[in-house]
C-alpha cells in the first residue's frame, strides 16, 4: 500500500507543529481555512506559501488571492492498483455478481466434464498405455468379480484429449482467480486463507491439471472433479446474496435456508454418486446412474439392497457420506425448523403476485384480541362482494393462542393472514403491500390505561400510512375528540366518546337509542329468534334485520315514480307499496346529506335516496300480479281499502323468514296504482254506528304550507313564546338560543342550543355546595319541575361535552329540557367548566355511584335517568372480562336500592350485559342464555340482542359501534347518517330524531302504517321504529308460571310453592288481562298447595318483605341523616315484570299498542324560516357569543 502523502506549511521557528496530515477521507483536495483557527501561539500574520506551491498554483491557472489559505491534498487506498481490483472483484457489487456468476459457470462446467469422461471412459480397456484410451459402452461389465482391487483403476482413468484440454483450460483460470481472490483477501494472515476449505479445494481441482501441462504421463490421472459442485454451491449463494444487494431487495432468511438445504442435499447425493461409481470400477463396475440410485435409496433410508458396493473403498465412502450427513443434515433442518418457527410468528409476507391480482385490506392494530377479530371478520365477511378479499392484520404483538387458533379455522386460514410488525416500519408496509391495499383500518387500543397515549400511537400509525401508501383510503378510530383532528386527512373517523356520549345522551330522551343504533350497524339477514316460541322474540329478531341502504332515484323502482313529487310523498308511498323507509336524501350539487329534508324538497331523478329496508333493492325481484276486481267493488273492511288484506302492496320475503343470507328478496305486489276513489282512508263504523272517527287526510304531491302543521298527536313545537302560560315561562323565559362560545377542543360540530342569557359563575356549577349566589345543597332544593338526568363518571373529559350538546339542543323544547348533574370522580379542570357554564341547568358533583351518600345528594330519587360510564381506570385487568366487575356489582346494588330508576350503563365487553339486572336461578334468564348459544351456534353477528337490558336499551358497549367504521368499507354514508342521527352534526335543512308517546287518545290510528300517513300528512314527520314496553311474567326459581318451551326442564325441577295472591303482591304494576292469563296458566295442572307449602310461602314472602323492607329503612335513614325529605323514594315503585324492545320499520300492519314510543325524524324547524327570522337567530347567537367573551377561546384544550 502507498502511504498518504503529506503537504504542509510551517514557520521558521515551529516547522513540526504545524504539519497537515492525510486523513484517507476523500479524493479531492480540501480547502482549509487556518485564519479562523483561534491559536494563542499563532502570530497575527500569516507568512507567504513557499515558492513552489505559488509555482503549482501559477501552472494550475489560479490565482492565490488569499494568502492564509492552504491546499491540502488528501489520498486513500483506492488509488493504489490493488484497491481497484478489490473494488472490481469484490467491494462493488454489480461487478462482483458478475465475477461469482463467471466462477460458478466455470464449476458447473468443470462437474459436467467429469460426467462427460466418466461416460466415455472404459474401466474394462485397462490403463497400461495411458494414451491409447478407447471408447466403450460404460454398461459392459466385468461378470468375473475379483477378490483383489486393482488400484490402477481407481488412480488411473481413460481421459480423452479434447476433454483433457478443456479441464485443463478451466483450472487453469480457475487457479488464477483463486489466487487474485486470496491476495486481494489478504488481511496479514496467509494461513487463514491457505486453510479455508474453499481454498483447499479448489487446489485438489485444479494443481493436478495444471501439472499434467508440463508431465505428459500424468495426464490420465484421477482427479475429484466431482468435488467442484461444493464450489459451485457456495458460488451461487454468494451469487444470489449479491444479486439482492444490487437489486435493493432482501429475501426472507427462510428461503434462503431452504435454498442451502437443498444444495446440501443435491451436493452429498452427487458427491456420493461420483465417488462410489469410480472406487466402484475397481468393483462392481457400477454405471453413474447406479450410484446416483444408490444414493438416493440410501439417504431416504429405504435401502432396498439390490445395488450395494463391493469393495471396501466405497463402503468406507458410504460410511462417511453417512456421518456427515448425519452431522450436516440435521443442523440445517433445527436452523430451518427455527426460522419456520419465527416465520410463522412474524408471519411471512404477503405476495405481491397476489397482491397485484387479488384484493387485499389492512387491518392495524397495538394489540389483537379475539372479540375484535371475530367483529371485524363476521361484520367485513357479511357482505357478499367482499368474500373474494384478503385481510392482512399487521400487528406489533405476538399473536395471542386464541388468535392462533381461530385462524386456523378453514373458514380463515384462506382469507386472513397474520404479519407481526409495526406500521412505523416501511419494511413491515411494505410485507403487508400497503401500497397495493383496497383500505387500511386503524384501530385503537381501548383497553389501555392511558387513552391519551394509545391515540398518539394511532396518529402516529395513520401518519405513517399515509406517508408510505398516499392512495390508500383510511379509515381511523380515535379514541379522544381532542386527537380528532390530527387525522382528518383520513377518508373516515369514527371518536370512539363523541358517539358514545352522544348516543348516551340520547339514551334519556329517546328510549332505547344505543338499541337501535347497534341494529342498525350491524349486519343481519333478520333471522334472528325466527324459531323461538314467542311472539315478541320472532318480530324482534325480524326487525333487526334492518339497515341503511342507498340508490339513485333514477335507477330505483322504489323511489323512480316519485321523480318530481315532494320527498313526504315519496317517503309515504314508498313505505306503503314497498314496506321501504325513506330517512334522507342528497342531491347531486350537494355534498351533504339530509334527513327528512321536508315536503318542500322535491325529488329529482338525480337525487340519491337512503332507505331503511330488510335488503337493498338491488337484491329484490318484483312480481306484479293482476288486479282481480276492481278497488271501488270491494267492500270497504281493510284499513286500506281491501278486505282483511295487509295494510301495504309489498311482502317482503325475508320478514316470514324464508331468504338465505345473501338471496334475492321477492316482493309480492298487488294493486300497486290504486284508483285514487280507493286510496281514501277512512275507518269502519264502530259498534255499528253511523258515527265515524276522524279521518287521516292524504299526503300531498306537492307542499303546501298551509297544510304543514304540528302533528296533533304531538305537543308543540314551535315554541311560541306567546302561548306559554307563567309557569312554562318561569322555567325557559330566560333561555337564548345560539352557538356555544367556547368549545372544549378543536374540531367540535357547531351546533344551535339553549345558552343561558349570562355565563354561570364556577361555584354555581357545583350542586351540592352552596356560595355567594344561591345557598342550595342538594337537588331537592333546585325545586326542578323536570326529572333529573344524572351522569356519572370518572373525570370531565372533552367527550363529555357531546353529553351535554345533544340535550340542549335547539330543538329540544324548553320546557322539557332536564336538569343535568355530573357525578364525577374528580372535580373536573376549569377548561371544562367554562366550555359548560353557558347551558342552562348544568351541575357537577364530585362523588361516586358505590357511595350512597353521593348519590341522594345528587337527587337520584328526583333523577328519571342515570348513565353510569365505564372508567378508563378499570378498562385494563389482567383477566379481560373482569374488567366490568365493579361497574356490574354497582349497578346492581343502585338496582335494588332504586327499583324504579332507569339505569344506563355502559360496559366494556358486550358479553358482560348478561350479567346485568341479574337474577339467580331464573328460568327466563336461562332460556335467553340457550337461546343465545342457538344464534351463536348459527353465525349470528347478534347473539346478544335478546338479552332483555340490550332490548331495552339499559346497557351498552362501546365496541358495538366498531361495526361502523367496518361498515363504511361497504357504505361510505353510514357514519355521516349516524352522526346526524346522535345530534353530533346539525346540517342546514336536515332534520333530526325525536320521539313521541302512543296514548289512549291515539289508539284510533290502530296501525303503524297509518301513524306513519297521519305523521307525514299533518307534520311531515318520518317514524323509523318503535320502542315497546310489554307486561311480562319473569318467574322466580320457587314460581310456577311457564313463559316458553326452554322452561319445561326447569319447572319440572321446583316446588310448587306460589299462589295467585303472591303473584299480585309481587308484580303490582301488571295489567289486569296479564293478570288473568297468569292466573290461567297458574292454575292449569297445579295441585292444591298443602299447609307445609303454605306454611313455606309465607315464610318466603315475609322473607321478600323483610328483604324489600330493609334496603328501604336504609336508604331513608340515610336521607334523613343527611337532611333530605324521604317523600319521593316512597313513590318509587319496582318496573321489574316489563320487558322492552326496539322495532326498526315494522311492517305497516303492526298494530299500536300503549305507551309504544315512537322515534320519527322531524324536519328541520329552521329550514323554511323566513330570511329575516333566520338573521335574528345568527344575530342572537352572534350576541350570546360576544356577551361571554371570545378571550376564552384561547384557553381551548389541545
Amino acid at each position: 500500500m502507498n502511504p498518504p502523502r503529506q503537504a504542509s506549511t510551517s514557520h521558521a521557528d515551529r516547522r513540526s507543529s504545524d504539519t497537515v496530515q492525510n486523513n484517507n477521507t476523500s479524493n479531492s483536495g480540501v480547502i482549509l481555512d487556518i485564519s479562523a483557527l483561534n491559536m494563542a501561539e499563532m502570530d497575527t500574520e500569516v507568512p507567504p506559501l513557499p515558492p513552489r506551491y505559488r509555482f503549482r498554483d501559477l501552472l494550475l491557472g489560479e490565482t492565490l488571492q488569499n494568502e492564509d489559505r492552504v491546499q491540502v491534498e488528501f489520498y486513500v487506498n483506492e488509488n493504489t492498483f490493488k484497491e481497484r481490483l478489490k473494488l472490481f472483484f469484490i467491494k462493488n457489487q454489480r461487478s462482483s455478481l458478475r465475477i461469482r456468476l463467471f466462477n460458478f459457470s466455470l464449476k458447473i462446467l468443470t462437474c459436467a466434464l467429469y460426467m462427460l469422461r466418466v461416460r466415455l471412459d472404459d474401466p474394462t480397456n485397462g490403463n497400461e498405455d495411458p494414451g491409447d484410451a478407447v471408447c466403450l459402452n460404460n454398461s459392459q461389465t466385468n461378470p468375473e468379480e475379483s477378490p483383489d482391487i486393482d488400484w490402477k483403476l481407481i488412480f488411473w482413468v481413460n481421459r480423452r484429449e479434447p476433454v483433457w484440454a478443456i479441464q485443463v483450460t478451466v483450472a487453469l483460470i480457475s487457479f488464477l482467480e483463486t489466487m487474485l481472490i486470496t491476495y486481494l483477501s489478504y488481511k496479514g494472515n496467509i494461513w487463514e486463507q491457505v486453510f479455508q476449505i474453499s481454498f483447499i479445494l479448489e487446489m485438489i481441482n485444479s494443481v493436478p491439471f495444471i501439472i499434467t501441462i508440463f508431465w505428459a504421463p500424468w495426464r490420465n490421472i484421477f482427479v475429484p472433479v466431482f468435488l467442484n459442485c461444493w464450489l459451485a454451491k457456495g458460488a451461487l449463494e454468494n451469487m444470489i446474496n449479491d444479486f439482492h444487494r444490487a437489486i435493493q431487495r432482501t429475501h426472507s432468511a427462510m428461503f434462503n435456508q431452504v435454498f442451502i438445504l437443498i444444495c446440501t442435499l443435491m451436493c452429498l447425493v452427487f458427491t456420493g454418486a461420483c465417488g462410489i461409481q469410480h472406487l466402484e470400477r475397481a468393483g462392481k463396475h457400477l454405471s453413474l446412474f447406479d450410484s446416483f440410485y444408490f444414493c438416493i435409496v440410501t439417504f431416504s433410508t429405504v435401502g432396498y439392497g439390490d445395488v450395494t458396493p463391493q469393495i471396501w473403498p466405497s463402503k468406507l465412502l458410504v460410511v462417511l457420506l453417512i456421518c456427515v450427513a448425519l452431522v450436516v443434515l440435521p443442523l440445517q433442518f433445527e436452523e430451518l425448523a427455527y426460522l419456520w418457527m419465527e416465520s410463522q410468528k412474524l408471519g411471512g409476507n404477503y405476495s405481491r403476485h397476489r397482491a397485484q391480482t387479488e384484493k387485499h385490506v389492512v387491518l392495524c392494530v397495538s394489540s389483537l384480541k379475539i372479540d375484535l377479530l371475530m367483529d371485524f371478520l363476521n361484520e367485513f365477511y357479511a357482505h357478499p362482494r367482499l368474500q373474494d378479499y384478503y385481510v392482512v392484520i399487521l400487528c406489533p404483538a405476538e399473536m395471542d393462542i386464541q388468535v392462533r387458533r381461530i385462524l386456523q379455522i378453514p373458514l380463515w386460514s384462506q382469507r386472513v393472514i397474520y404479519l407481526q410488525g409495526s406500521a412505523l416500519k416501511d419494511q413491515d408496509l411494505m410485507r403487508a403491500k400497503m401500497d397495493d391495499a383496497e383500505a387500511c383500518f386503524i384501530l385503537s387500543s381501548r383497553n389501555e390505561v392511558d387513552r391519551t397515549a394509545a391515540d398518539h400511537q394511532t396518529i402516529l400509525r395513520a401518519w405513517a400510512v399515509k406517508d408510505f401508501a398516499p392512495n390508500c383510503p383510511l379509515y381511523v378510530q380515535i379514541l379522544k375528540p381532542e386527537n380528532k383532528f390530527h387525522v382528518k386527512f383520513a377518508d373516515h373517523v369514527v371518536c370512539e366518546e363523541e358517539f358514545k356520549y352522544a348516543l348516551l345522551a340520547l339514551n334519556c330522551v329517546c328510549p332505547a337509542m344505543s338499541t337501535l343504533v347497534t341494529l342498525l350497524v350491524h349486519t343481519s339477514r333478520g333471522q334472528e329468534g325466527q324459531l323461538s316460541p314467542e311472539q315478541w322474540q320472532r318480530t324482534y329478531g325480524r326487525c333487526s334485520g334492518n339497515e341503511v341502504y342507498h340508490i339513485r332515484l333514477c335507477d330505483s323502482k322504489f323511489f323512480g315514480e316519485y321523480d318530481g313529487k315532494s320527498f313526504t310523498y315519496a317517503s309515504f308511498h314508498a313505505h306503503k307499496k314497498y314496506g321501504v323507509c325513506l330517512i334522507g336524501v342528497k342531491g347531486e350539487d350537494n355534498k351533504s346529506i339530509l334527513l327528512n329534508p321536508g315536503p318542500r324538497h322535491i325529488m329529482a331523478a338525480t337525487d340519491t335516496c337512503y332507505y331503511i329496508n330488510i335488503t337493498k333493492e338491488e337484491n329484490s325481484a318484483f312480481f306484479f300480479k293482476q288486479q282481480e276486481k276492481h278497488c271501488k267493488d270491494l267492500p270497504i273492511t281493510g284499513l286500506y281499502g281491501s278486505p282483511s288484506r295487509l295494510p301495504v302492496h309489498s311482502i317482503i320475503a325475508s320478514m316470514v323468514g324464508q331468504t338465505a343470507s345473501f338471496g334475492t328478496v321477492a316482493i309480492d305486489l298487488q294493486n300497486p296504482d290504486p284508483p285514487e276513489e280507493c286510496n281514501k282512508l277512512t275507518l269502519p263504523t264502530e259498534n255499528g254506528g253511523e258515527s265515524r272517527r276522524p279521518s287521516i287526510g292524504p299526503v300531498l304531491e306537492i307542499a303546501d304550507s298551509s297544510a304543514i302543521l304540528p302533528c296533533d298527536l304531538l305537543s308543540d313545537q314551535s315554541e311560541d313564546e306567546t302561548n306559554q302560560s307563567d309557569e312554562e315561562s318561569s322555567v325557559g323565559s330566560d333561555f337564548v338560543k345560539g352557538y356555544p362560545p367556547n368549545s372544549p377542543y378543536i374540531g367540535s360540530s357547531p351546533t344551535l342550543c339553549h345558552l343561558a342569557p349570562q355565563k354561570a359563575p364556577f361555584c354555581c356549577l357545583r350542586l351540592d355546595k352552596r356560595c355567594t349566589h344561591n345557598s342550595f345543597e342538594d337537588a331537592k332544593a333546585y325545586g326542578f319541575k323536570n326529572k333529573l338526568i344524572i351522569v356519572s363518571a370518572e373525570t370531565a373529559g372533552n367527550g363529555l361535552y357531546n353529553f351535554i350538546v345533544p340535550l340542549r339542543a335547539y330543538y329540544r323544547p324548553r320546557k322539557e329540557l332536564n336538569p343535568i348533574v355530573l357525578l364525577l370522580d374528580y372535580p373536573p379542570d376549569n377548561h371544562f367548566l367554562e366550555a359548560i357554564c353557558c347551558f342552562p341547568m348544568v351541575y357537577f358533583m364530585a362523588g361516586t355511584i358505590d357511595n350512597l351518600d353521593n348519590l341522594l345528594q345528587c337527587g337520584i330519587i328526583y333523577a328519571d335517568n342515570l348513565v353510569v360510564v365505564d372508567k378508563e381506570s378499570t378498562m385494563s385487568a389482567k383477566e379481560d372480562y373482569m374488567a366490568d366487575a365493579k361497574t356490574i356489582v354497582n349497578v346492581q346494588t343502585m338496582f335494588r336500592l332504586f327499583p324504579s330508576l332507569s339505569i344506563i350503563t355502559e360496559l366494556t365487553h358486550p358479553s358482560n350485559m348478561r350479567f346485568m339486572q341479574f337474577r339467580a336461578k331464573d328460568c327466563y334468564s336461562l332460556a335467553l342464555s340457550k337461546l343465545e348459544k342457538i344464534e351463536r351456534d348459527k353465525g349470528s353477528n347478534l347473539a346478544f340482542m335478546f338479552r332483555l337490558p340490550f332490548a331495552a336499551g339499559r346497557v351498552f358497549s362501546i365496541s358495538m359501534l366498531d361495526t361502523l367504521l367496518y361498515q363504511s368499507f361497504v357504505k361510505d354514508y353510514m357514519i355521516a347518517i349516524t352522526r346526524l342521527l346522535l345530534g353530533l352534526d346539525t346540517t342546514p335543512g336536515s332534520g333530526y330524531l325525536s320521539v313521541m308517546k302512543i296514548t289512549e287518545e291515539d289508539l284510533w290510528i290502530r296501525t303503524y302504517g297509518r301513524l306513519f300517513q297521519k305523521l307525514c300528512s299533518s307534520s311531515a314527520e318520518i317514524p323509523i321504529g318503535i320502542y315497546r314496553t310489554e307486561s311480562h311474567m319473569f318467574p322466580s326459581s320457587e314460581s310456577q308460571v311457564s313463559i316458553n318451551m326452554e322452561r319445561k326442564n326447569c319447572k319440572n325441577k321446583m316446588d310448587d310453592k306460589n299462589s295467585t295472591a303472591s303473584v299480585e303482591s309481587e308484580h303490582p304494576l301488571l295489567r289486569k288481562k296479564s293478570m288473568q292469563w297468569a292466573r290461567r296458566l297458574s292454575r292449569k295442572n297445579v295441585k292444591q298447595p298443602s299447609r307445609t307449602e303454605h306454611i313455606s310461602q309465607q315464610r318466603l314472602n315475609l322473607y321478600r318483605r323483610s328483604e324489600r323492607q330493609e334496603l328501604s329503612e336504609l336508604v331513608k335513614n340515610r336521607m334523613k341523616h343527611l337532611g333530605l325529605p324521604t317523600i319521593g323514594y316512597d313513590e318509587m315503585n319496582d318496573h321489574q315484570n316489563t320487558l322492552s324492545y326496539v322495532l326498526i320499520n315494522p311492517p305497516p300492519d303492526t298494530r299500536l299498542k300503549l305507551n309504544d314510543i315512537v322515534y320519527i325524524i322531524r324536519p328541520d324547524p329552521l329550514a323554511h324560516m323566513p330570511e329575516d327570522a333566520q338573521v335574528t337567530t345568527q344575530e342572537r347567537g352572534t350576541k350570546n357569543q360576544q356577551e361571554f367573551g371570545t378571550n376564552t377561546r384561547g384557553e381551548t384544550h389541545l
